[in-house]
């Protein structure tokens, strides 16, 4: 055997001793660890109460989590960053998603641009005249719904959070919307 081969499984056999008992938990045990979701209460996890919020939109007009529930079936929340990920994403959903639920309300949460001036340049530039974006300057709503680049949240009309994760292809988001009541 080799100085290096040597050296090399003598390395590994001494990090597999210093990290022996970090293997009891690499075997998934089919049970689910996260502490139980309290309901009825305020929180960004799904089933529960999504506490209200008032942003100022891109024309500098406030606009509140209750008002936009109180005449829709639902409304999803984007957090967008207008980098090409969130593109594609706002392209997938204003193309496929937008057009089967007229009575969702769809609102991008811009809290990356700063100042209403900022996120208004920055909607206008990326096609997105026509959709409400809020702009959450302090991240007060991005932290409150545990929020990312890409995360997509459903509040039902009784403002139950429905979804709260990142946007991937679209079909949760799809499913999640069909199943309001």
């Amino acid at each position: 055997m080799s100085i290096v081969k040597l050296l090399t499984f003598g390395t590994a056999l001494l990090l597999l001793a210093g990290c022996s008992d970090t293997f009891d938990d690499l075997a998934p045990s089919g049970k689910d660890r996260r502490p139980a979701v309290e309901q009825d209460i305020p929180g960004p996890h799904v089933g529960q109460n999504a506490a209200d919020f008032t942003l100022i939109d891109t024309l500098g007009e406030p606009v509140s989590l209750a008002t936009e529930l109180a005449d829709a079936r639902g409304v999803v929340l984007y957090f967008n960053m207008w980098c090409p990920i969130c593109d594609a994403h706002m392209s997938h959903m204003r193309s496929y998603i937008m057009p089967e639920f007229p009575e969702v309300k769809f609102l991008v949460v811009d809290y990356v641009s700063g100042s209403v001036e900022h996120s208004r340049s920055a909607q206008l530039s990326n096609g997105y005249a026509a959709l409400k974006v809020l702009v959450d300057t302090d991240e007060a709503v991005l932290n409150r719904f545990d929020a990312t680049m890409g995360t997509t949240v459903v509040i039902d009309s009784s403002g139950i959070v429905r979804m709260n994760e990142d946007y991937k292809d679209g079909s949760k988001l799809y499913a999640t919307l069909e199943a309001l009541p």
